[in-house]
C-alpha cells in the first residue's frame, strides 16, 4: 500500500512540474498596427470578428480573420473605450479630451453621430443589451452618462463618490462598476438607474479591470496592490484573493474555459482557474511584453489580445515635467495574440 501511495505521489508531483514547465498559454503571434501614439482599451466584435483598438486619437479596426487593419475611425480625440451593440448595429467610443461619445456603424465603420456629454473625461464604456443602454464612465467628474443605444439620446446621469473604472453587466438587470479611489464595487439597477449597493474590495486597493462569470455570479476585480479580488455578485462577499502581476489595467473571463486573465503591465498575464463557484487558483503566469496592461478576449477562438510597444530611454525630469514618459519607438506598436 505504501509503495502504491508513493508511486501516486510521484505521478502527481511529476504532473505538477510538467504543468509549470510546459505552460498552457503563450504568445502565438503579433499583429503590427501603424502609429506611434499611446493606447488604452480594446474590444472584440464577436459577430463581425473585428478588433477595435483605441490608439492615440483614432480607433484602429483589425480584421481578425486576416490580422490586417481594414479601417480607421478618426476624430476620436483622447479615445479610451469602445462598446459594441450588435443588436442595433452600432459601436460607441469615449473621447476623453473631447467630452463626447462617437457613434459608428459596425459594418461600414462610418461615424453616425457625436454625442456631447457633460461628464468630464469619458473613459470606460459599457453596452447593456438587457436595457439597450450605453454607460459612459467619466473619470474626472465621478459619474456615468447613460445613453439610449437606439436613439443616441442621453437619458440619465449617475453620480459616484469616487472615480469609476471598468464596469460589467450580468445581463439580467445589474451593472457593476469599480470605484478606483474608494476600492469598492458599486451595483447599479439597470432599469431604474439607481445605485443599489456599494461593496468593499478590501484587501484589494485601487481596482481597475473587472470581469464577470454571469453563470456563477462571480466578479473578478484586479487591483493595483497586485491582487485579484473575487466577489459574490449576489451579496458582495469577498470569496478569495489571489496574487497577480504588477501594473494591471484589465481582466477578461472565458466562460467556456472558466478562466480569468489579468493583463499586467510588467509584461505578464496571470491565469486564474475557476474550479467551482467557491474554489479558484492561479493556473500559470504567461510572459507577454512590458506595457501590455489592457486585454480583450475573443470568446469564439478563445484567444486573448494585449496591445503594447517598445520604449526608448526615459527623459530626465524637469521642473515643468517632473515625471516624463519615455517615448514609444517608431513602428513598434503591436497587439500580442495569446492562446494555447
Amino acid at each position: 500500500m505504501k509503495k502504491a501511495i508513493l508511486v501516486l505521489a510521484a505521478i502527481i508531483l511529476t504532473a505538477s512540474v510538467q504543468a509549470q514547465t510546459n505552460p498552457t498559454y503563450k504568445v502565438i503571434k503579433k499583429i503590427s498596427v501603424a502609429g506611434d501614439a499611446g493606447w488604452d482599451f480594446l474590444t472584440v466584435d464577436e459577430v463581425g470578428q473585428h478588433l477595435f483598438l483605441s490608439h492615440g486619437n483614432v480607433v484602429n479596426v483589425v480584421d481578425l480573420k486576416t490580422d490586417k487593419t481594414i479601417a480607421t475611425i478618426e476624430d476620436t480625440r483622447g479615445v479610451h473605450g469602445i462598446a459594441i451593440a450588435n443588436d442595433v448595429n452600432k459601436g460607441f467610443i469615449t473621447n476623453g479630451k473631447d467630452t463626447s461619445i462617437t457613434v459608428f456603424d459596425l459594418k461600414t465603420f462610418t461615424a453616425l453621430d457625436k454625442i456631447k456629454i457633460k461628464g468630464l473625461n469619458p473613459d470606460a464604456i459599457l453596452y447593456d443589451a438587457f436595457t439597450h443602454h450605453v454607460f459612459s464612465f467619466n473619470a474626472k467628474s465621478n459619474d456615468a452618462t447613460v445613453i439610449d443605444a437606439k436613439t443616441n439620446k442621453i437619458i440619465e446621469t449617475i453620480k459616484f463618490d469616487g472615480n469609476p473604472e471598468v464596469a460589467v453587466t450580468n445581463g439580467k438587470g445589474a451593472i457593476y462598476v469599480n470605484i478606483e479611489e474608494k476600492s469598492t464595487i458599486v451595483v447599479i439597477d439597470a432599469k431604474t438607474l439607481k445605485i443599489k449597493n456599494t461593496w468593499s474590495l478590501a484587501p484589494g486597493e485601487e481596482p481597475t479591470g473587472l470581469a464577470i462569470d454571469a453563470k456563477t455570479d462571480r466578479l473578478f476585480s484586479v487591483c493595483a496592490n497586485k491582487l485579484m479580488v473575487i466577489v459574490n455578485a449576489e451579496n458582495g462577499k469577498v470569496i478569495t484573493t489571489l496574487p497577480i502581476g504588477e501594473g494591471t489595467d484589465g481582466v477578461a473571463f472565458d466562460e467556456q474555459k472558466k478562466c480569468a486573465y489579468s493583463a499586467n503591465g510588467e509584461g505578464t498575464i496571470t491565469v486564474v482557474k475557476e474550479e467551482n463557484e467557491n474554489t479558484f487558483k492561479v493556473l500559470e503566469t504567461v510572459a507577454t511584453q512590458k506595457g501590455a496592461r489592457t486585454i480583450a478576449l475573443n470568446s469564439t477562438t478563445h484567444q486573448l489580445y494585449v496591445p503594447t510597444a517598445e520604449y526608448g530611454e526615459r527623459p530626465a525630469p524637469t521642473t515643468e515635467n517632473p515625471k516624463p514618459r519615455a517615448k514609444i519607438k517608431p513602428n513598434s506598436f503591436v497587439v500580442l495574440v495569446v492562446g494555447e
